[in-house]
């Protein structure tokens, strides 16, 4: 004791008090640092780590934009559940990114679809049966088309009239008639489509007469252009 009273002196008591003084005050900044006191400047490079980062920390909206790139994604860690609706757009999405191979079973859809988007150049060979198009649709077109001619001989008589019948399960769509050989003195005065009972066209009807005496051999001519319909 008495060698500590001989080295004890007023400059040395004070400076071990403002000693003192100092490290209590770095104790308590340390522990008790007030919100939002620790700027980035004050974290050095590197300094915080993944580990240092608690679950949920870092946010969308404490990311600027563009600072996650592709380089940055583990791969795998995006799926569907992860992107809003809309999200990727035909901008976002590389030259041959999306093949027919990626493309689901009825995901594209005429909503889908810009107007005009699917021409005739875009269709192969045989893609649009008539499973494809509507019952209406289906309904307004012709199948099947065939021609039947019937020819009356040469008429010994001054008035003919046949008719050309259409195959079984089809129905005249059209048809017409002519006259054959010395038509000088005949005329055609009837072509219009046969028409049954239940008013199905089951072919077409033409009839010619002479309208002169001692006229020449003639030959009508009748066609009716049948179609399932």
């Amino acid at each position: 004791m008495r060698h500590l009273k001989r080295h004890l002196s007023v400059a040395n008591l004070i400076s071990c008090i403002a000693l003192f003084v100092a490290l209590s005050s770095v104790a308590y900044a340390a522990t008790n640092l007030a919100r939002n006191s620790v700027k980035p400047r004050h974290i050095a490079r590197g300094a915080v780590t993944t580990p240092k980062l608690r679950n949920g920390a870092v946010t969308t909206l404490k990311l600027r934009n563009g600072a996650v790139v592709a380089t940055k994604i583990a791969p795998g860690q995006i799926g569907t559940n992860q992107l809003s609706d809309g999200g990727v757009r035909s901008a976002d999405l590389g030259g041959g990114v999306v093949t027919e191979g990626k493309i689901k079973n009825g995901a594209v859809t005429e909503s889908k679809l810009a107007s005009n988007a699917v021409s005739t150049g875009k269709l192969e060979n045989g893609a649009v049966t008539s499973a494809k198009l509507s019952s209406s649709l289906l309904a307004q077109l012709t199948k099947n088309v065939s021609y039947v001619t019937k020819a009356s001989g040469i008429i010994p008589i001054d008035y003919e009239k046949i008719t050309a019948d259409c195959p079984s399960g089809k129905q005249a769509i059209g048809g017409g008639a002519r006259l054959v050989g010395e038509t000088k003195k005949v005329a055609l005065i009837e072509s219009t489509p046969a028409v049954d009972g239940t008013g199905n066209r089951i072919g077409w009807t033409a009839a010619a007469t002479e309208f002169a005496e001692e006229a020449a051999d003639w030959t009508l001519e009748v066609t009716a252009v049948c179609a399932e319909l």
